[in-house]
């Protein structure tokens, strides 16, 4: 399971979530930003980087997520830590450490040379085990908690957060918990495809991104039409005209993308007759093919529907 991206986007969505680990975070924590930078001459890789704002000095909070045992993790942390802080110094006036184990069992096992940062403030080590019970967790923390827990526990953790995120399904944040939940579900079932996943979660195609922006893609290009069509006639009936053909056109391009999107290219066949389909029946397409498994469900339905015209 790659959890290093998994973290990466995590952090990318919900940048404070760094600071809801910490028991002191920053007062502007809020303007905090996420970046991952790369420090050379010996070349360091730091999984993240949260940076105060640029109009202020302040502290730079360095991000590990560890999910193995790594014999040396500290002298590399410290080390590139210590070199960036070193490079940036006119920009920070201090600098911490956050190291995200799943357990304590992970962590290195020699400590000793790194007690003065260790038994300080200034080094912040989290082990997720021990944020508590899954269910009880914020909604982000929850899902960094559900990439440690058992495959067998995940599905049903994973459709618990679910069901707690749906209680507001319009807010942006529940949108981004959704998608990530159905990415991590997809690393740790890495033999099933999206689609299976999103079933196995029972998560409906409308409630994904591709889905919404396929679908605002397609609104937008109607509006234009209509927008179109209505300034050239320049009279209600035309303007009704436009706002009518819009819609279809709006139908038609959504359609069409989203059964790209789960089918590949259409053939060649299949297109022209979905174009000739009235408004009615292009929404009820969007609905039902939903439920379509294959092109074969597809033309089954097209066939049909042509002949009740």
């Amino acid at each position: 399971m790659r959890r290093d991206s998994i973290f990466y986007k995590l952090f990318q969505q919900a940048p404070t979530l760094l600071f809801e680990l910490l028991s002191e975070p920053p007062e502007n924590a809020a303007a905090y930003r996420f970046d991952s930078v790369a420090v050379k001459e010996p070349r360091f890789e730091i999984d993240g980087v949260f940076l105060p704002p640029e109009e202020a000095t302040g502290t730079v909070y360095f991000c590990e997520v560890q999910f193995q045992k790594d014999g040396r993790l500290y002298e590399r942390i410290f080390a590139e830590s210590a070199l960036y802080f070193y490079r940036n110094r006119n920009r920070f006036n201090d600098w911490q450490v956050v190291v995200i184990y799943p357990s304590r069992n992970i962590e290195q096992s020699e400590l000793y040379p790194h007690r003065s940062l260790l038994n300080g403030n200034q080094v912040h080590r989290v082990y997720l085990d021990e944020l508590g019970e899954i269910r009880q967790l914020p909604p982000w923390i929850a899902v960094m908690v559900l990439t440690t827990v058992e495959e067998t526990q995940a599905l049903e953790e994973a459709r618990q957060l679910l069901a707690r995120t749906r209680t507001n399904p319009a807010q942006p944040e529940s949108r981004a918990i959704i998608e990530m939940l159905t990415t991590i579900m997809a690393y740790r079932f890495e033999n099933l495809s999206r689609a299976e996943i999103e079933a196995m979660l029972d998560i409906t195609l409308k409630e994904t991104r591709v889905y919404r922006e396929i679908k605002e893609e397609g609104r937008q290009e109607g509006r234009q039409e209509g927008r179109q069509e209505g300034r050239q006639e320049g009279r209600q009936e035309g303007r009704q005209e436009g706002r009518q053909e819009g819609r279809r056109e709006e139908a038609i391009s959504f359609v069409i993308r989203l059964l790209t999107k789960r089918f590949g290219e259409l053939p060649q066949e299949v297109t022209p007759v979905i174009r000739d389909l009235p408004l009615p029946l292009l929404e009820e397409l969007g609905e039902v093919l939903l439920d379509f498994t294959n092109l074969s469900d597809l033309q089954t339905w097209l066939m049909e529907h042509q002949d009740n015209q």
